[in-house]
């Protein structure tokens, strides 16, 4: 599924030049849930960037599903995003003027779907992550959980091949965390790749497998052991 070969990103030059990642290499498969974790500039956010091709590698190689990520332009770049690859944030990135459906489908707007089958896609979405009810409600009429199910049902809906968390959990309380931590593990059972970046170790948990970064490297890449 996804391979980087000793994948740098360095920003700026001489006396400002910061290495945010320094030789990184690491092999994710299909139907993996990997939590990335580390501190605040330790290169985990940067590696997400790169991983969801928002970023390019200063140096290095990478791989999605066996294609070359290196000097493919910012138009392939961006087809590749929307086939392949499904994005949830913490601040949800919800259109407020839109209602839940319309954000959920918003991906299939730039895709050759057809507007029916996208809204009959995005209605089961909201089925899949219990929002049925809700599809005509806007973003500021819903709770922050409410919010970052709609996100998750609009990174699903173009059937991504691997979904790119980032801090999915950061400004959810803990009973909505753990409820959004439980719809992850259930769409992992069935299949879905999942790469989630978080600094809570009660979220990484939930993963299979954790990779910790520090100062651009990886420093600790294990099995998560479930009680």
């Amino acid at each position: 599924m996804i391979r980087i070969d000793n994948i740098s990103r360095i920003y700026g030059k001489g006396e400002t030049q910061v290495i945010a990642l320094n030789n990184v290499s690491l092999t994710i498969k299909n139907n993996e849930f990997v939590a990335v974790m580390g501190t605040s500039g330790s290169g985990k956010s940067t590696l997400m960037s790169i991983l969801g091709c928002l970023d390019t590698p200063t140096s290095g190689e990478y791989l999605l599903s066996g294609e070359a990520i290196k000097n493919i332009d910012d138009e392939n770049l961006s087809k590749i995003r929307n086939k392949k690859i499904g994005f949830i944030f913490q601040t949800f990135h919800l259109l407020p003027r839109l209602t839940a459906l319309d954000n959920v489908i918003l991906p299939l707007r730039y895709s050759d779907v057809e507007p029916e089958e996208a809204k009959q896609r995005g209605l089961e979405m909201l089925e899949k992550v219990g929002l049925t009810s809700r599809w005509h409600h806007k973003p500021f009429e819903m709770s922050g959980g409410q919010r970052q199910r709609v996100a998750i049902a609009r990174a699903l809906v173009n059937r991504p091949q691997v979904i790119f968390a980032d801090e999915p959990t950061g400004n959810l309380d803990s009973k909505t965390s753990n409820e959004i931590m439980s719809l992850l593990c259930d769409l992992h059972s069935q299949g879905q790749t999942i790469v989630m970046v978080t600094h809570e170790e009660d979220i990484a948990a939930y993963a299979d497998r954790m990779i910790r970064m520090k100062d651009g490297e990886v420093i600790e890449d294990r099995l998560c052991i479930k009680n």
